[in-house]
């Protein structure tokens, strides 16, 4: 039995008083939902159109599954044969994708504005503004999933949907982004080929019928080959499908994916020729100082790439809350903040000195006056790598290209994160150059050389993908000299962004939407579970000042084998064991000595946020017996205890997170059926419906909540259950009603004191 809350004529009520309409399952409450129109908000398809195209698809899917039962194939033979035709048909698509940017770019910047010359720079706002009017009724009405930059929704295929991604999407995507991208939308290429080559991977995977497990490797195979036929980079396009979106590593899935990578490069070095995607000058270390330097980029860059997810989710956000303005005209209005900030910042810093050269920007627009900040940026990336720009351009355009991208892909717009990322990094390291040059002459000779480390220190910081991001600009420079920088530049940046900021630009987008997917793998079941979950919040304590005597009558009478060790204002200041006591014994006069004398001060702790996997390991590593869980933002504020007994309850645990997670998938199907919202909302502290039984809640009409997870225990909700802090529950809703139910489960905001 699940609880419900719908409109009052229907409502009726349980034996356990929860109101109820009768009969009501999951099942019957997606099946009242269902409308007679595509599952996809906002799109219109009619139902014969729809009927031709399911229809057309099974009489192919069951030509290929006679074609392979007459040949029998091994499964190796057919998933390579597959992996090379994906390579193809995703490189040529590709080639398509890129001629079409170029088509559209001539015909907007350079044939529109011969048109009306009068308007002048005026065209710089107009252009973006068309190109939102055709391209967001493509996304409203034709393929939702072509919105924004396209990866998440990749992502979610693979776990929530058996990789199954619909055919639309790939024509979707390729019109809308080159339309957005050619019209001047701040936004990358590398997003929407991803999206296409994993459409072509999955759409092959059906026809053949092949299994989920199949149909995922298909997937991957065509984000790798989107990456590599657009960059001539295929070693980096396996690293991201597998950094990326598989999050896991096999023999079969390498080989499937290096196929394809390897055969869309070589599709596309046919048409677009061997040159990579910049042309980079020869860089190396000019010496080994120079590392501190790239540290320090290092930090710089993660701090960056965290700014830029904020910054775009937070548009994605306002448009998103902009409730009377249609989904297909918000691409229009992100196109026009764009147009103003185009037309806008040349002649302002022109104005203030900070780029003279930028007076004239703008007009004529075609072929090298458009703004830096539109499009993808690439002539302004290689511009950074090969010379310094002016400083105070390279500075302003960090943020100026942040706030482009954000009003392009926030407003609903199609195109990818990657090349956006990319330019900023180009230019944050760019600037670092310049200055170090400055102040170090003779360390920081090339001021490129710092450009391309930036570019790959800002992606991680907004990715989480270091490996991508090193062997991208490897292939890109063909030097294996900038290896040592780039290693030193992308690591601190991911150690530092995910420090600070846990989640990625593309996992955020799902997690936003109540999903946190895992891959499964069974040897990280404990990866599930978080320390909080798990620690002793009580743990045991003895004052700093008290002596060895009064410790040892403290150990005979609570037979504890150690204990933690507190100052005087109760901050933790070490620990100590029955051995640390033993070895002190056999000092004079030990029982009058203080603890402070005898106790570890260098300890090993864990963080409450951090899986019990990850404590595990250090536990195991140290071979010790307990470890301190101490505050994140405080090494000496202790919050708990982690012993090793308490593994064996975490990992039953994790073993109802992996439930949990199937019910998860089972209800993201359904709501996705249903037109509903699927949530995963969390009890907090102070929320209205804390410590309060289901049957008394006051739910906005058509919510349902099906399972809730309380500790080690998971079961569907019944009425008499109590909503404790802390505790999870799965929920489906419609959206008119989401940010409602969201409320109820959220520590209510303070409110201003008069």
């Amino acid at each position: 039995m699940t609880a419900i809350a719908d409109e009052p004529s229907r409502r009726a009520k349980t034996a356990w008083g929860l109101t109820y309409p009768l009969p009501m399952t999951i099942g019957d409450f997606v099946c009242s939902r269902v409308k007679p129109k595509s599952p996809h908000a906002g799109e219109t398809m009619t139902t014969s159109a729809l009927n031709i195209s399911q229809n057309y698809l099974r009489r192919l899917s069951r030509r290929f599954s006679r074609v392979v039962d007459r040949y029998q194939p091994s499964e190796a033979t057919l998933l390579i044969i597959t992996a090379i035709a994906i390579g193809i048909v995703t490189g040529l698509a590709a080639v398509v994708f890129i001629r079409l940017i170029d088509l559209v770019t001539r015909l907007s910047f350079g044939g529109l504005p011969g048109w009306m010359p009068a308007l002048g720079r005026g065209w710089l706002i107009v252009i973006p503004v068309l190109g939102g009017l055709v391209g967001g009724p493509i996304i409203a009405f034709f393929a939702s999933e072509a919105k924004g930059h396209g990866v998440p929704e990749v992502m979610q295929a693979l776990v929530l949907e058996g990789g199954r991604i619909r055919p639309r999407v790939a024509l979707a995507k390729i019109a809308a982004s080159s339309i957005c991208i050619g019209t001047g939308g701040s936004a990358g290429r590398e997003g929407p080929i991803v999206q296409v080559g994993s459409t072509f991977g999955s759409v092959t995977g059906q026809l053949l019928r092949l299994s989920e497990a199949r149909i995922r490797n298909l997937v991957a195979c065509g984000a790798a080959a989107g990456i590599a036929a657009t960059f001539n980079a295929p070693i980096a396009g396996v690293a991201f499908a597998i950094e990326v979106l598989v999050g896991d590593l096999s023999v079969s899935l390498l080989s499937n994916v290096v196929i394809a990578a390897v055969t869309a490069s070589v599709i596309s070095q046919i048409f677009l020729g061997s040159d990579p995607a910049f042309l980079v000058p020869t860089y190396g270390l000019n010496s080994p100082l120079e590392l501190f330097l790239y540290a320090i980029l290092g930090f710089l860059t993660a701090y960056v790439g965290i700014a830029f997810i904020r910054v775009l989710y937070k548009a994605e956000d306002l448009f998103d809350g902009w409730k009377r303005m249609p989904m297909w005209a918000k691409p229009a209005v992100g196109a026009l903040l764009l147009g103003v900030l185009g037309f806008a910042y040349p002649p302002v810093l022109a104005r203030l000195g900070l780029a003279p050269d930028l007076a004239g920007l703008g007009w004529p627009l075609f072929p090298h006056n458009i703004p830096h900040v539109f499009g993808g940026g690439f002539p302004t990336i290689e511009a950074s790598l090969r010379g310094p720009l002016p400083l105070l351009l390279l500075g302003s355009l960090v943020v100026l290209k942040m706030l482009a991208t954000a009003f392009t892909l926030g407003s609903g717009n199609s195109g990818g994160v990657f090349a956006p990322s990319l330019f900023m990094g180009a230019m944050l390291g760019g600037f670092f150059g310049v200055v170090m040059n400055m102040l170090f002459p003779t360390i920081a000779v090339h001021p490129g050389a710092y450009a391309l480390a930036g570019m790959a220190g800002v992606f991680v910081g907004a990715a989480r993908a270091p490996l991508t991001a090193m062997l991208i600009a490897f292939e890109m420079s063909n030097d294996y000299k900038v290896i040592l920088p780039l290693m030193v530049v992308t690591i601190i940046s991911v150690w530092v962004a995910h420090r600070r900021y846990p989640e990625s630009i593309y996992t955020l987008k799902l997690v936003r939407r109540g999903l946190r997917l895992r891959y499964g793998r069974d040897v990280d079941i404990l990866d599930a579970v978080r320390v909080r979950e798990i620690m002793d919040t009580d743990p045991p304590t003895v004052p700093e000042t008290i002596s060895l005597q009064e410790l040892q009558e403290y150990f005979d009478r609570t037979h504890h084998h150690g204990t933690l060790v507190l100052d005087k204002e109760g901050r933790l200041v070490g620990i100590i064991t029955l051995q640390d006591l033993a070895r002190s014994k056999k000092r004079e006069n030990w029982e009058t000595l203080p603890v402070s004398a005898c106790m570890t001060r260098t300890l090993v702790t864990a963080r409450p946020d951090e899986s019990i996997g990850d404590a595990l390991q250090r536990i195991a590593a140290r071979d010790i017996g307990r470890i301190p869980v101490v505050a994140s933002d405080d090494p000496q504020k202790l919050l708990g205890i982690l012993r090793r007994q308490d593994i064996i309850r975490a990992y039953r645990l994790g073993i109802v997170h992996r439930k949990l997670e199937a019910d998860r998938v089972t209800q993201w199907r359904a709501s996705k059926t249903a037109g509903v919202e699927f949530l995963e909302l969390q009890v907090q502290e102070g929320a209205p419906v804390a410590n309060k039984r289901v049957a008394e809640l006051e739910l906005p009409p058509g919510v349902l909540l099906t399972t809730i997870r309380h500790d080690t225990e998971r079961h569907l909700l019944h009425g008499d259950d109590v909503l404790n802090v802390g505790d999870v529950v799965l929920a489906l809703a419609e959206p008119e009603h989401a940010a409602e139910l969201r409320r109820l489960f959220s520590r209510p905001e303070p409110r201003p004191q008069d």
